[in-house]
């Protein structure tokens, strides 16, 4: 039996953009601008859709140098304009099916379905964005994410000059 306290971890990661708030959120809400920081150093996102809207869908694709395909889906759960999005994270197939971490030889203490939570705040002309990663495993994938949400912060930084 698995212990769920081990699904009850959080990442909190903070970042200030130079950009204004409305074009940090574009870049979450908009496909194209997403597919160009999506994914940590080394990778590329060849394919995102974002039906942007509570109860809408996304699928998202990060391509490793190796050449393997990551996807993941969710659902829009909360939007409150250029202040907050709340969203699912699952690990998918090339269809958006809902698959395990297992499918992509991860860990199996992932759970299939974990919770995204991104907040925008205006900061004399510069954003403030705060995500939590709610429900990840373990404090060693925890330390993996941070470094891959950072990687891919790194890149929406440079998507936004």
């Amino acid at each position: 039996m698995k212990n769920t306290n081990n699904y009850n971890k959080e990442l909190v990661i903070t970042r200030l953009f130079n950009a204004s708030r409305e074009k940090v959120w574009q870049a979450w809400s908009d496909p194209e601008i997403t597919k160009l920081w999506w994914g940590p150093k080394g990778f590329t996102s060849p394919a995102c859709q974002i039906d942007f809207r509570i109860g809408g869908t996304y699928l998202m694709c990060m391509r490793s140098s190796e050449k393997m395909d990551f996807w993941n889906t969710g659902v829009y759960e909360e939007i409150v304009p250029l202040e907050k999005i709340v969203y699912t994270d699952c690990f998918a197939d090339d269809k958006g099916n809902v698959v395990h971490a297992t499918h992509y030889g991860m860990s199996p203490d992932f759970p299939l379905e974990m919770k995204v939570e991104v907040i925008f705040v205006e900061e004399d002309g510069k954003t403030k964005m705060t995500l939590r990663h709610i429900g990840l495993p373990s404090i060693l994938v925890s330390d993996e994410t941070s470094q891959g949400w950072n990687e891919s912060f790194d890149k929406l930084a440079k998507s936004l000059k």
